[in-house]
């Protein structure tokens, strides 16, 4: 039978939902659909996929090829179903092994040399899946994107370079290194509480916000250091946990926005007095987290505020 089923996660919102890959080989005139809701990005994908499957010397199938990403009511964008796609044409037409399509979560990017590009929200989507007790799955990621990803502990996961490292993987021709878990060094460079002279009363208030979690309402005249304490509010918060550390950065990765560096390092975040509302709160065609979110686990500093 001409057709395969690979698994992968899409982003929406605050998830990382599963996405079944479908991909159906028929016979008639040569053609290639891509239907379950996708967005402009995904669409263009056709004509990458096209591209990386003959760069790597493997035959496209000319039939009609009929690609299906479930649920159909899920908005899917970006680039990361590529690498799905090109192994479910490549499973479809008997030029791959089927049999342990299923035991792998795949996404990436493809260039049309036949390379993986990273992707966004690779934390967020193996976060999510060590979060789904039912799920046994390892991931296959972009090399770029597997370093982000392996700061979930408990999760599997694979780094590749290109599509044919990928297709030998399956084929078991040469397996892809296990990505090991990279803690990176906390980065303990915040800006220093000490270097505030004086303000002795503002400063008892931050202290008291930090230990009880409160929020704070600063008023006074332009420079007499409002700014400055709040960007050393940070440095004060009691250390993140690994979970919050997780929850937090799974937040900033679906924007694109977490570098290992920042690992757990309390958000700060100061969006401009002029910031839209989707901007504070989130949304869009697409929604992704705004601001408010994007400072989980950490401060959120509105300046010039009108009250």
């Amino acid at each position: 039978m001409s057709l395969a089923v690979l698994y992968s996660r899409a982003l929406s919102g605050m998830d990382a939902p599963e996405v079944v890959v479908e991909v159906h080989l028929a016979n008639g005139l040569p053609s290639f659909t891509i239907v379950g809701l996708p967005e402009t990005e995904v669409k263009e994908s056709k004509d990458r996929v096209r591209a990386a499957i003959q760069t790597a010397q493997f035959e496209f199938p000319a039939r009609r090829i009929t690609v299906n990403l479930a649920p159909a009511d899920l908005p899917k964008e970006g680039g990361r179903y590529d690498l799905p796609i090109a192994l479910g044409i490549l499973a479809a037409s008997g030029q791959l092994p089927k049999q342990t399509l299923a035991n792998y979560v795949i996404a990436g990017e493809l260039a049309l040399t036949g390379a993986l590009r990273p992707i966004r929200g690779a934390l967020a989507m193996t976060y999510q899946l060590l979060q789904d007790k039912a799920s046994t799955r390892a991931a296959i990621l972009p090399q770029e994107s597997a370093h982000e990803a392996s700061l979930v502990e408990g999760c599997t996961i694979f780094a590749a370079n290109s599509l044919l490292e990928v297709c030998a993987h399956l084929s078991d021709k040469q397996r892809l290194p296990q990505h090991p878990l990279v803690i990176p060094q906390v980065n303990a460079l915040l800006p220093d509480y000490q270097e505030v002279k004086g303000q002795l009363r503002a400063k008892r208030a931050l202290e008291i916000a930090a230990a009880g979690q409160h929020s704070l309402l600063m008023s006074g005249p332009p420079g007499t250091g409002k700014s400055m304490l709040a960007q050393r509010f940070v440095g004060i918060l009691p250390a993140l946990t690994t979970q919050e550390a997780l929850e937090s950065a799974a937040i900033l990765s679906l924007n694109g926005q977490f570098p290992a560096s920042n690992w757990k390092k309390r958000p700060f975040r100061a969006p401009h007095h002029t910031a839209s509302a989707v901007a504070l709160v989130g949304g869009g065609s697409v929604p992704r987290p705004g601001e408010i979110s994007l400072a989980h686990h950490g401060v959120l500093f509105l300046d010039e505020l009108n009250v």
